[in-house]
């Protein structure tokens, strides 16, 4: 699976930006697809922030972005979307999408569940 994501930018606190991860893969079945968003803010660790499962459309959320975020995807695209409201400087990281395959919903949350990673994108928050 390769991932390509974008939409990153400079906004200031308050605004809203939405991500896009677009997805491809060749002779691969989507059915059992988790896409996940993670974020990394320097000098920090790579942390969760919303997953989608491709068949079904269950959602997951950090605490830290529920009611803020919102994951949704568009199958025919394939491309799942990051939509983030009322952001904060506290949200500035590189944001990543990512993929797996067979995920059950404890492990969701995991990175290191997650084999394919797109090459991210910037999200700088000013106060």
């Amino acid at each position: 699976v390769q991932l390509q994501a974008s939409g990153g930018g400079l906004v200031q606190a308050g605004s809203s930006l939405r991500l896009s991860c677009v997805a491809s893969a060749s002779g691969m079945s989507f059915s059992s697809v988790t896409v996940g968003w993670f974020r990394q803010a320097p000098g920090n660790e790579r942390e969760f922030v919303t997953g989608i499962r491709w068949s079904g459309g269950n959602q997951y959320y950090a605490d830290s972005v529920k009611g803020r975020f919102r994951i949704s995807k568009d199958m025919a695209k394939k491309t799942v979307y990051l939509e983030m409201n009322s952001l904060q400087p506290e949200d500035t990281a590189v944001y990543y999408c990512a993929a797996a395959t067979g995920l059950i919903a404890s492990t969701v949350t995991d990175r290191d569940r997650y084999r394919f990673w797109g090459q991210g994108t910037l999200v700088t928050v000013s106060s």
